[in-house]
């Protein structure tokens, strides 16, 4: 079976620089998917784009490059509720991955155990509407009740104009809720603007938030551009995830975004994008909460 790739769309970078910063021992890439390959996981024929294929194998690549120790691999809408591709990265990483599915109401509980024994540990409900299709928000709850009992958390991928509207369906649910991408801000705002000003509240009232501060790529307008010849970029988007970082150090979260789908303007460095860490994590003890201590504790809490 072969598929063509949504038009327009970029392949991943395929000669990611060294990093000239050094990540601390144990560190997790708490963000990235696998995509296919298609002719053996067959993506979802209600998707609405199609990424090129990335195998677990050039993930575990990727990783042992940039230096990582372990990532967390999130199932992709491209797959549907599919978690094949997933489910056999897991299998494949000796323990060195966990696993975010996509899930219906449908699912049997031996398929949570199964999932659960691969190293799933938590679901991901999507908001964004160009990539999904609304899902009733009963379905949500219901199975965020299933999931609770295993310990696994709900994954949620929004963009923040729609936080108003979404957040009491948020703080309803009953387990752990991480933000994908710090809730999309619009980097062109300012910092302590009334619309991130909304989200940083979100975070302090609900103690079972968590944020990822990924995704600079995404979110910037100025771009991949160096700074004074440095190893620096994404410049707009710092002040953003620097705040999430030192306001809520125990509750955040960093990923590559590996291979990184649905970019049109540019393909980033995964090198670049792992020296933008010490920007946003300036000392070594928030460094080692958000690439150790946070990730080993929301997804290998046994160690």
């Amino acid at each position: 079976m072969s598929f063509e790739k949504t038009p327009g769309w970029l392949d991943w970078y395929a000669g990611p620089s060294k990093p000239a910063f050094k990540l601390p021992a144990g560190a997790v890439d708490a963000h990235c998917h696998v995509f296919g390959p298609g002719a053996v996981f067959p993506y979802a024929p209600e998707r609405k784009y199609t990424p090129c294929d990335a195998s677990k194998d050039q993930l575990f690549a990727l990783r042992d490059h940039l230096g990582f120790a372990r990532n967390v691999i999130v199932q992709a809408t491209c797959h549907g509720a599919d978690n094949r591709a997933l489910v056999d990265a897991l299998v494949h990483a000796n323990g060195m991955a966990r696993g975010v599915a996509t899930v219906r109401r449908t699912v049997t509980d031996q398929e949570l155990q199964d999932m659960h024994r691969a190293g799933v540990r938590g679901v991901r409900f999507n908001f964004v509407k160009r990539l999904v299709d609304f899902t009733p928000k009963d379905e949500l709850i219901e199975i965020a009740n299933r999931i609770a009992p295993l310990g696994w958390h709900v994954v949620i991928y929004f963009e923040a104009v729609d936080l108003p509207e979404l957040q009491d369906f948020f703080t309803s649910l009953p387990t752990t809720v991480v933000v994908d991408h710090m809730g999309r801000p619009d980097v062109t705002k300012p910092v302590d603007g009334p619309e991130f000003a909304r989200f940083v509240a979100f975070m302090r009232d609900n103690p079972n938030v968590w944020s990822k501060v990924s995704c600079p790529e995404r979110l910037s307008v100025s771009g991949p551009k160096a700074l004074d010849g440095q190893r620096a970029a994404y410049d707009d988007v710092v002040p953003f995830a620097r705040h999430l970082v030192e306001s809520f150090p125990d509750r955040v979260l960093w990923g590559t975004d590996w291979p990184h789908p649905n970019l049109k303007d540019h393909m980033p460095d995964d090198g670049l994008l792992v020296d933008f860490i010490p920007r946003i994590a300036p000392t070594a003890p928030l460094q080692q909460k958000l690439l150790v201590d946070n990730p080993m504790r929301l997804y290998w809490p046994e160690e």
